[in-house]
């Protein structure tokens, strides 16, 4: 029975790395030249400087990263893309963000925090004036290939409009995390694996 147990937990332990870490490597340059040929034929990426995406590609060093992202919305309600009711921005959003959500977590990605902004701002200097952020989203990619194929999947091109209503000013830019003291899924979900493991174990002792 103690070996059911901790042979169950290994092989969801090796789905789980099978799933959210990269084994694709980088992008190669014939990838590149394939994905921005995509990009240049898909609706939703007028607002994305191709060179700067392209860099972005040639970096690629095959780990994950975490796209900040800077959300201001209308101020007021806006008409509905479909229906044309007055509907509050952050209501629009979610036509895009379910649906990309849920499509950026079959490949590994997840957001790490999403803030909404309670303040103006606090130190600043040689900057641009604060345009009103509302909202501010850190979401982790397994690689940048996983970014643009998201980017060039034709099955968001019509809920592209949601986005495109809801927000009247926007900002994104890839990071890489120096240091965070948020447990990452790699770490606390063998923690739980191995807690649930040993919890099971000792459950079936007590019935021995």
């Amino acid at each position: 029975m103690t070996l059911w147990i901790w042979g169950t937990a290994a092989i969801l332990y090796l789905a789980f790395v099978a799933w959210y870490f990269n084994w694709s490597g980088a992008l190669s340059e014939d990838e590149i030249d394939a994905y921005i040929t995509a990009f240049h034929n898909s609706k939703g990426t007028e607002n994305t400087d191709t060179e700067i995406f392209r860099k972005f590609l040639q970096d690629d060093d095959g780990d994950e990263f975490v796209m900040q992202n800077l959300v201001k919305f209308h101020d007021d309600n806006i008409p509905h893309p479909t229906t044309g009711k007055p509907t509050n921005p952050r209501k629009i959003l979610d036509g895009y963000f379910g649906p990309f959500t849920a499509a950026l977590f079959k490949r590994a990605g997840h957001p790490v925090v999403v803030s909404q902004k309670v303040g103006g701002y606090i130190d600043s200097w040689e900057t641009s004036a604060d345009p009103g952020w509302d909202l501010s989203s850190l979401m982790r990619y397994r690689s940048r290939r996983d970014l643009v194929e998201l980017v060039v999947n034709p099955s968001f091109e019509d809920i592209h409009v949601f986005k495109n209503a809801a927000i009247q000013q926007t900002a994104s830019f890839p990071t890489q995390t120096v240091i965070s003291f948020f447990l990452s899924p790699k770490f606390f979900v063998p923690l739980l694996l191995l807690f649930f493991a040993s919890l099971a174990q000792n459950v079936v002792g007590l019935f021995r």
